[in-house]
């Protein structure tokens, strides 16, 4: 099943209806059109929601750019998870790096490609194993000890405060 641009609200109905009819493998060819990579979570829910948000996003477009900042700053304000960097943590050990669960961090290192996904525990999984720390996962990858954040990019640079 296409997704297809401008069509009525009759149209993106019928297919959003359909969703819970079609067998996973229909919907996975769907998804493949549509979206990069498939997801870790497989769940059925989770997959027909983002399918029937991608319909919705290309017949009507997608949010407006300030909407999009608002829905950040209200999650980022009422969620128990910050998904910024924040002041000195309470243990006086300089900047905590926080990251919103689902985040995927890319590194390459040795001529390889990491892809590490940011747990709900707020750990990080990398080929099957959770790390607790973003520094033990570097270390994991590399051998020798880093600063987790900067390793991966996400040390703020000095100054940028």
């Amino acid at each position: 099943m296409q997704i297809e641009q401008g069509h009525t609200h009759e149209t993106v109905s019928a297919q959003l209806a359909s969703l819970p009819r079609l067998k996973m493998s229909e919907l996975w060819v769907m998804w493949d059109e549509h979206f990069g990579r498939r997801p870790h979570n497989t769940n059925r829910t989770y997959i027909e929601s983002r399918l029937a948000y991608r319909i919705q996003e290309l017949a009507f477009g997608g949010l407006p750019v300030a909407m999009r900042r608002h829905l950040v700053r209200a999650g980022a304000q009422h969620s128990k998870i910050k998904s910024n960097v924040t002041a000195r943590s309470q243990t006086g050990r300089g900047l905590q790096v926080h990251l919103m669960p689902g985040t995927t961090l890319t590194r390459e290192w040795d001529d390889r490609e990491f892809r590490v996904m940011v747990t709900a525990e707020g750990m990080y999984e990398l080929d099957g194993h959770i790390f607790k720390s973003s520094r033990l996962l570097a270390r994991h990858i590399t051998g020798t000890r880093w600063n987790g954040p900067k390793f991966f990019g996400l040390r703020e640079q000095a100054g940028g405060e």
